[in-house]
């Protein structure tokens, strides 16, 4: 079959992902491909993809958007699937084609910027320019652009309204026959928009558009439209990246005791499951690369200065980050001690990935302190190495933390090589989401054989197995959890000098397997041979 993919990553192109979509992107259309199965992906360039990808120009496409006339041009890269760890194609397989549309308006952040830390209001920008991008794409399935495609896979809220479209716009009718997809990779950003009085919302896109508003308008403010609640009720089925977070999402959250779940969507989305057209399905790894080789402590401490020069290198002006981190690793080199333990961690820098670090627990006097000072305090001769970017609020708040603790480096910024090590050098990699709808950071430092500490939510619950090959920690409150991760933490450092236990949780940990190839298989079997098979 031919499945067309949308989304606004795409970890198949340089300069195409920013987190766990454009992996998904970038691995699922060629588990797909060696199934036999041709895969279109389609994603916005953002004037900056079709130039670093060597695409080549197919045409343009007209569209009307926000009541005027635009052109949105098509690139192409050619991408064939080959066989397990390269080599020869093999017999029968599929291709992955990779499209890109571009269009001055998808780079409304700078030039390359796929997403905007937005001043116009909430996924105002970023609503905007997606809005552009997906009646663009609905207009090149109309014109067979993208040659037959046989199924639509949308991805999280940036592609939704090719559903709504799909089902509201009368030039667009014809795709009703098209059976729809949609996966939700992370419920909790939903881009929630004004239904009109604004340049960024629905009536200002399509002003022609009179969709059923009972579907679309969230929950919370009637007089908005709500791009994920759009996705999943005008899709013929619903994808959640793990099975534990399809579980968790049909029931209401509940901040205070540290749940997230529905956000507000758990009564549709609990509907779509009475009829059977919600399936959770765990994100894979691929197991075809292998882990970066194991590299002593001044080589690791040579990649960070290295990746540090190159962040300083891009900026007018050296971050306070930067400042502390390039000072912590010149006293790392002066240090004679050995090093009791390295915890390592790698993500986006957000609410999401950090809360808990900055939960007050006891300092045990009376008093109380940031779960992360404890937790520093506690690990004495061991050593914390955070990298990753996102919120401001956030990345302050752990610079300042380096500061006061000498055992604590943070890398505001990323790469992947620099990334891949601390998957691989650390002994114990820390990943204490509040909420995980799959997660991937958690399956590469397993593939490089080093145990997790996770919050046991989500996919974090369906790939870690406490005491077998990681740690997990639970909790009723926020508070609670904080402290459950700190003696989970304690627990794992000492493990680390029991050579039997510790040999084998790494092992176990080296050992697991969460394979794409039996993920496309659940997608063939749950997700789009059944909907072509129902349809007339």
């Amino acid at each position: 079959m031919h499945i067309a993919m949308i989304a606004a990553e795409n970890g198949a192109l340089v300069g195409g992902k920013v987190g766990g979509i454009g992996d998904v992107i970038r691995d699922v259309p060629i588990a797909l491909a060696q199934l036999g199965h041709e895969v279109s992906v389609i994603t916005p360039g953002y004037q900056s993809l079709a130039k670093r990808n060597d695409a080549a120009l197919l045409g343009t496409l007209e569209v009307s958007f926000c009541g005027h006339p635009e052109t949105v041009a098509i690139f192409r890269v050619e991408q064939t699937a080959t066989a397990k760890g390269g080599g020869a194609r093999k017999k029968g397989l599929g291709s992955v084609r990779h499209y890109i549309l571009e269009h001055s308006l998808f780079a409304s952040c700078g030039e390359g910027a796929i997403y905007c830390n937005d001043q116009q209001g909430p996924f105002a920008t970023d609503a905007h320019k997606f809005a552009l991008f997906c009646i663009a794409v609905c207009q090149g399935l109309i014109e067979k652009r993208f040659n037959e495609v046989e199924v639509l896979h949308l991805h999280d809220w940036h592609a939704s309204l090719v559903a709504l479209l799909r089902r509201y716009m009368p030039a667009y009718r014809a795709l009703r026959a098209m059976p729809t997809v949609y996966t939700i990779h992370n419920l909790s950003l939903q881009g929630v928009r004004p239904l009109s009085g604004h340049y960024s919302s629905l009536h200002h896109w399509y002003p022609n558009l009179a969709p059923d508003l009972t579907l679309i308008q969230d929950p919370v403010h009637w007089d908005c439209v709500n791009l994920m609640r759009a996705g999943i009720n005008l899709s013929d089925r619903v994808h959640a990246v793990s099975p534990n977070y399809a579980k968790e999402i049909l029931i209401p959250t509940d901040q205070a005791h540290g749940f997230v779940g529905g956000e507000g969507l758990e009564k549709d989305l609990q509907c779509l499951e009475a009829q059977g057209r919600l399936h959770g399905i765990l994100n894979g790894c691929d197991y075809n690369t292998p882990p970066a080789p194991h590299r002593s402590r001044a080589q690791l401490l040579d990649l960070i200065d290295q990746s540090l020069l190159q962040w300083v290198g891009d900026k007018h002006y050296v971050p306070a980050a930067h400042f502390h981190a390039q000072r912590r690793t010149a006293q790392w080199r002066r240090r004679r001690k050995s090093v009791s333990c390295t915890l390592s961690s790698v993500g986006r820098v957000t609410g999401q990935k950090a809360r808990l670090l900055m939960e007050a627990v006891s300092d045990g006097h009376g008093g109380e302190v940031y779960a992360l000072d404890k937790l520093l305090t506690e690990l004495g001769d061991g050593v914390l190495i955070m990298i990753g970017s996102g919120e401001e609020f956030y990345e302050h708040f752990f610079t300042c933390a380096m500061a006061r603790h000498a055992n604590f480096l943070f890398l505001q910024g990323f790469s992947e090589e620099l990334a891949d090590a601390l998957y691989a050098d650390g002994d114990l990699f820390l990943m204490p989401s509040s909420f995980e709808p799959c997660g991937i950071s958690q399956m590469l430092a397993m593939r490089a054989g080093t145990p997790c500490i996770v919050h046991a939510v989500g996919g974090l619950k369906d790939t870690v197995e406490n005491g077998v090959n990681g740690l997990s920690f639970r909790g009723d409150t926020p508070r609670e959890q904080a402290q459950n991760m700190l003696d989970c933490v304690r627990e794992a450092c000492a493990s680390t000098a029991k050579p039997a236990l510790w040999l084998n949780l790494r092992r176990n940990a080296a050992n697991a397997r969460f394979s794409w190839e039996e993920a496309v298989l659940q997608y063939l079997e749950l997700l789009y041979t059944p909907l072509l098979v129902s349809r007339p």
